[in-house]
């Protein structure tokens, strides 16, 4: 996809219909307004493993299209700060776990260097992290500051009742019918991070499809089993 940096490409699930937004009305709607075009300087997220960072930040890139660049810095850091050259030319560039790169003197002032670039040219960025931006360990005062300006947003963790919804509507997206019992058992017999249910989810998908099965009590339990016992 063009608006990759690397042979990289979007989750297809990682649209903002496939994202249950309770709790993170604001800041979906915020995304959705900067993927569209509209006016805003971008935003800083964070927020716990599996809240949805990463699905939102490639659903602005989904959306964005060629305007936008998704960068993932836990998969880029090693590349060094070059990664960032000519990309102040996108309109919207992502920037996935920027604390991966935090605290490194090379990377910061790149950072420094590549805001600075990317408001001249009237670019936006978005940034996801692990914490907001004056307790993520920045170094470089001046980098400090920079991100310090972009709007704040804590991701808002799902409760259980949050869970099967999003479940159920990821579910919906790839065309599968989610009982409420087969999501609340899933929830009692999987690791409830969302990633590890949109894991399991995924797997039951790939192996109803082989079966050509619904995804029933029964049915998810033999698949558990199965995997057990391998």
């Amino acid at each position: 996809m063009s608006q990759l940096v690397l042979p990289l490409r979007l989750a297809d699930h990682a649209v903002f219909a496939s994202f249950l937004d309770d709790g993170n009305e604001t800041l979906v709607a915020t995304l959705a307004s900067l993927a569209a075009g509209e006016a805003g300087q971008g935003c800083w997220l964070w927020g716990a493993p599996a809240t949805g960072k990463t699905h939102l930040l490639q659903a602005v890139c989904d959306q964005a299209g060629d305007r936008s660049v998704y960068l993932p810095l836990d998969m880029l850091a090693a590349a060094g700060p070059g990664v960032l050259e000519g990309l102040a030319a996108r309109e919207l560039v992502c920037i996935d776990d920027v604390e991966q790169v935090l605290g490194d003197e090379a990377w910061e002032l790149a950072l420094f260097n590549f805001f600075n670039e990317l408001q001249e040219a009237r670019g936006r960025l978005v940034v996801s992290a692990s914490s907001a931006p004056r307790e993520c360990g920045i170094r470089l005062a001046d980098l400090a500051s920079r991100m310090s300006r972009l709007p704040v947003f804590q991701m808002r963790a799902l409760d259980e009742k949050q869970r099967v919804a999003a479940l159920q509507l990821r579910a919906r997206h790839r065309g599968l019918e989610l009982p409420d019992d087969t999501a609340a058992y899933m929830l009692k017999r999987s690791r409830r991070d969302m990633a590890s249910l949109y894991g399991l989810l995924d797997k039951l998908d790939l192996e109803a499809l082989r079966a050509q099965r619904r995804l029933t009590i029964p049915f998810v339990r033999g698949v558990l089993q199965q995997d057990s016992g391998s």
